[in-house]
């Protein structure tokens, strides 16, 4: 077993430790809309469920030199989102969108996605995701040096598509839900096994 200080690391070595450990991670597509207007998105593998009552999630937002990313910036203005789930038919449109854009661009856009309206928030969503999930700020903290926003998110309204759902229930299989590897890795559900929990 070898054991390493992270105090002794870079921060590109602490995370390729961590995107190579804890995995496979969630994905999230998350739209935002700008001061000016423009539909915002990005995709994001720092996410997670915090709470079912209120259902709450989490994005982990890494700043870049300092600076509010988009999407965080975009969020602590408007105080709203929304989370997609990625899946085996969109993730190719939506990794589009991981490019580098000026804030008068839209990610939304350049990869061809669809805005759908949302119903409690102004914020569009994206036709192509087989659930939506809008969302109002709940917390948000500054973590580390400055260097990164941790959003929680308040849920107000979930989309699901009709094919996934059955009493109150989420077909898994039909999600197709992918998840994020290190590098430009990605998985598929795959094998799934059950152990029942103890009483």
């Amino acid at each position: 077993m070898i054991s390493i200080d992270p105090v002794t690391l870079t921060e590109r070595e602490n995370y390729k430790f961590l995107i190579g450990s804890i995995i496979p991670r969630p994905v999230a597509f998350v739209t935002t809309v700008s001061e000016d207007g423009i539909l915002n998105g990005a995709p994001f593998s720092y996410f997670n469920i915090v709470s079912s009552n209120p259902p709450m999630i989490s994005l982990s937002i890494q700043r870049k030199d300092g600076q509010h990313k988009d999407t965080a910036r975009n969020i602590l203005q408007s105080k709203e989102f929304v989370v997609h789930i990625v899946d085996e038919e969109n993730v190719g449109q939506i990794n589009e969108t991981a490019a580098s854009l000026p804030p008068e661009q839209s990610e939304v856009e350049l990869a061809n996605l669809t805005p759908i309206d949302s119903v409690k928030v102004t914020t569009p969503g994206i036709k192509e995701a087989k659930i939506r999930m809008e969302c109002v700020l709940e917390h948000a903290l500054e973590l580390g040096e400055q260097s990164t926003d941790f959003i929680i998110g308040k849920v107000v309204q979930f989309h699901i598509d009709e094919e996934l759902y059955s009493k109150g229930r989420i077909d898994q299989t039909g999600l197709a839900a992918i998840s994020r590897l290190a590098g430009n890795d990605y998985a598929k559900i795959g094998e799934v096994f059950t152990i029942e929990r103890p009483k």
